[in-house]
């Protein structure tokens, strides 16, 4: 029995629901806008470069990221990760002073629900993770994963549903220009039950499938204002999410939501600036 920590580290994600459907089979391909970044033995492209199986076993994890870094911007990605007993598997790539946005996928014991974690670091700093067991199992087939990131707010999106919306008071939230990563790698020391659970070696190799590499964010290489009302991203109408999606993430804060860091006062005795 093996445990897989799948860690999407969507490092600077953008992603908005309204606009982006699942892309499989189109688009772009991954040499347009991506690039390998470890692990080449253990990717493999499928479907003209439209389709990218990451690799894990006790030798090797993998990874790609973006070509370019973003300050803003809607990415999208379409993601299945590990099917069956998998778990401990983790995908990140981190730096001292790192901003990063990230999709986890959190293995389970084979027939217990693979968990999707997301987390927000500014400077470094995480621990603001969120939890959710899906109305789904994501393992089955491809589920469009986005991120809408403007200087007001960044919103998770899963299948156009908003999940977590995490608004920028006072300065807390990411502002670095970040690549979109995607790794695939062990993290069996804390991923599933707290580290309890460990990889069964056995039931490697353990793979991840993404799809539809379409970027439209703003790179910080070009210079000028990313937070520019000319993206269309930055403009007033997404600086809130509209009446039906506020409907649709209440309903998944009380349905589908298993952890919150702003109500885990064993961590937090005094909730976050942007809990309160």
């Amino acid at each position: 029995m093996g445990l897989y920590y799948f860690v999407v580290s969507l490092l600077m994600l953008v992603f908005v629901s309204e606009i982006c459907g699942l892309e499989v089979g189109g688009g772009p391909t991954f040499d347009q806008n991506y690039q390998v970044s470890y692990g080449y033995d253990h990717i493999l492209l499928g479907d003209k470069g439209r389709d990218v199986q990451l690799s894990l076993d006790s030798t090797s994890g993998a990874g790609f990221e973006s070509r370019l870094p973003y300050s803003s911007g809607l990415f999208q990605m379409n993601i299945r990760p590990p099917m069956g007993d998998s778990a401990g598997v983790l995908v990140s790539e981190r730096d001292g002073d790192r901003d990063e946005v990230d999709f986890e996928f959190l293995g389970n014991r084979e027939g217990k629900p693979t968990l999707l974690q997301t987390n927000i670091y500014k400077d470094g700093k995480g621990e603001r993770e969120q939890r959710f067991k899906l109305w789904f199992d994501p393992t089955e087939t491809y589920h469009t994963y986005r991120i809408l990131w403007n200087q007001h707010q960044i919103v998770f999106f899963v299948d156009n549903v908003p999940i977590r919306v995490f608004k920028n008071n006072g300065g807390n939230s990411p502002n670095k220009a970040m690549k979109v990563k995607a790794t695939i790698w062990n993290g069996e020391n804390w991923a599933t039950d707290g580290g309890k659970e460990k990889i069964d070696w056995a039931a490697a190799p353990f793979q991840a499938h993404f799809a539809g590499f379409s970027i439209d964010g703003c790179p910080s290489i070009r210079g000028g204002d990313c937070y520019s009302t000319d993206y269309w991203w930055n403009e007033k109408q997404y600086w809130t999410l509209n009446s039906e999606q506020e409907r649709m993430y209440q309903d998944v804060k009380k349905m589908y939501m298993t952890y919150n860091y702003c109500d885990d006062r064993s961590r937090y005795t005094t909730p976050p600036p942007e809990c309160q």
